[in-house]
């Protein structure tokens, strides 16, 4: 049964979603996989671009944050999927042997107008440097659970 609901989130709100090391060979990995190019692939190649070295994929940043919020928070909530992406700003490369962290932050919260068991939470999700400094943003409004009409995914009741 999940933990928090559409009601436990407010504007201002921020969940830090862990850490993790990006080595690289998943750099390399994903990229010979999903994002072919230079700067993804190969050291030397990458050198010569205008990032000056090995960097994630932006879609491997994306994957690697949608993890991070996964673990971090979203299994752990009455998430149901989210109708899109309203934007994604890759702001600095992700470089192998970097640390970094994924957080959330609440910007505003709405019922449905449609699905009374539904709400919709507007978040700037973000990886961040050790240093606090943005390498990502997404801004999403995912759809939860609401508890206070009972009608969460698959009928859960309503909590005390």
């Amino acid at each position: 049964m999940p933990r928090l609901y559409w009601e436990d989130f407010s504007s201002g709100q921020i969940t830090d979603c862990g850490s993790r090391l990006v080595t690289r060979e998943e750099i390399v990995g994903f990229a010979a996989e999903y994002d072919p190019q230079p700067m993804h692939l190969d050291e030397q190649a990458a050198r010569a671009t205008l990032l000056g070295g090995l960097v994630a994929s932006g879609w491997h940043s994306c994957c690697i944050l949608m993890r991070m919020l996964s673990d971090g928070m979203l299994g752990d909530t009455s998430f149901m999927g989210t109708p899109g992406v309203e934007e994604v700003k890759w702001l600095a490369p992700v470089r192998p042997g970097e640390r970094i962290k994924a957080r959330a932050t609440v910007l505003e919260t709405r019922p449905s107008r449609s699905r009374p068991g539904v709400g919709f939470v507007k978040f700037r999700w973000e990886l961040v440097d050790a240093s606090g400094k943005p390498l990502m943003s997404m801004v999403v409004s995912p759809m939860f659970g609401r508890c206070a009409t009972g009608a969460v995914q698959g009928g859960e009741p309503e909590r005390a």
